[in-house]
């Protein structure tokens, strides 16, 4: 069986979900192949499969005759979906969500404007996230639908002992971009630096996406809170370093921050915790599936730094509590996220699909 998994760019959420789901679904000898529009820093990340890197709609044309693909699932490019049915692909078509913009309410709003295009699909599939199962069962209910967790391959991505840090560190993982709401971030470690002077702030960016009016914002604001001391941006990183990073933040006594508006699934935070590194996030949704406040992570509301900073003070205090949170996090991941439990949910979509094609 042969899928196509096809995606604007390799960075971020979606490159790792492609990642981890190849090596979850080669298990079972599907072969996943991989179509980008353009090339991104994912591309480091190496996997021993086709990737395609085009925007030629000749080219896109001439890959999928060649590639024999039982389903193809287009990853938020609606306007793909319409481009596959006229070169003649005729095998069902998934158009998946893994996030929609920086606010809950953008989701609804992108389906009702787009519901034409993406009525060229023969599913919908996104993650268990609240706000997108709302607005998919709202806005395309004739639609079939799938829903179901991502998956990490936690024999690969894992813990790491290695020589602890003699500081604390509060890590952050995203863009230079609103919805991933550095700013909040920078807030909260000025905040924290003030009772602890010796802590450090890492942040790991993809530098190559994002404006350069944010970016001249974010300089700024480092200035104007003084944290340049502290402060260690970490640029463009292959993931298979994140690992080693999760775990020596984990293991200083300090956390990952993240303080994004809205996520559809949220990997950074999924692969802090089953590296042994707690969380300290906002409810943006998608995260509710790896967070339970106070069992395997911790939540405070959405630009409360004030609340966020006496989360930050507890975790890193309350060694206790901290170690319960970091043992519960990765049993939790290993039930619920498992690469077996992945592809057990793919495979059922896959034969649905092909099921109702061949009645039809």
């Amino acid at each position: 069986m042969n899928i196509l998994f096809t995606f604007f760019v390799p960075s971020g959420g979606v490159e790792t979900l492609n990642r981890q789901r190849f090596y979850a679904l080669s298990q079972k000898g599907i072969n996943c192949h991989f179509l980008y529009l353009q090339k991104g820093i994912g591309l480091r990340n190496k996997i021993d499969t086709q990737i395609f890197i085009t925007n030629s709609d000749q080219e896109i044309k001439s890959i999928i005759e060649n590639g024999n693909y039982t389903a193809i699932v287009v990853s938020s490019d609606y306007h793909l979906l319409p481009k596959l049915r006229q070169i003649g692909y005729k095998g069902p078509l998934i158009y998946e969500v893994q996030g929609l913009g920086s606010t809950k309410e953008y989701a609804d709003h992108f389906l009702r404007n787009y519901a034409d295009q993406i009525q060229y699909c023969d599913a919908v599939l996104y993650p268990q996230t609240p706000h997108l199962i709302e607005a998919f069962k709202k806005n395309l209910p004739t639609k079939k639908q799938f829903c179901f967790h991502n998956c990490i391959n936690t024999d690969f991505f894992k813990y790491i002992n290695f020589t602890k840090s003699n500081r604390k560190i509060i890590g952050w993982v995203g863009r230079i971009e609103e919805n991933k709401n550095w700013k909040d971030f920078l807030t909260i470690g000025a905040e924290l630096v003030k009772n602890d002077p010796s802590l450090m702030l890492w942040m790991f960016e993809d530098n190559t996406l994002g404006s350069k009016s944010e970016r001249v914002a974010f300089e700024q604001t480092v200035e104007h809170l003084g944290l340049r001391q502290n402060l260690t941006i970490f640029a463009n990183q292959p993931h298979d370093k994140m690992a080693l990073y999760f775990s020596i933040i984990g293991d200083s006594g300090g956390f990952l921050c993240s303080t994004s508006k809205v996520e559809g699934f949220g990997y950074a935070v999924l692969e802090a915790m089953v590296c042994r590194c707690p969380v300290l996030s906002t409810d943006s949704d998608g995260v509710r599936s790896f967070i339970k406040h106070n069992i395997t992570g911790n939540f405070f509301e959405f630009g409360n730094i004030s609340q966020a900073v006496q989360e930050a003070k507890e975790l890193m205090s309350n060694i206790e509590l901290r170690e319960k949170i970091r043992e519960r996090a990765i049993e939790h991941i290993g039930l619920h996220f498992s690469p077996s439990k992945y592809t057990e949910n793919f495979l059922g979509m896959i034969n649905a699909l092909k099921n109702a094609n061949e009645q039809s």
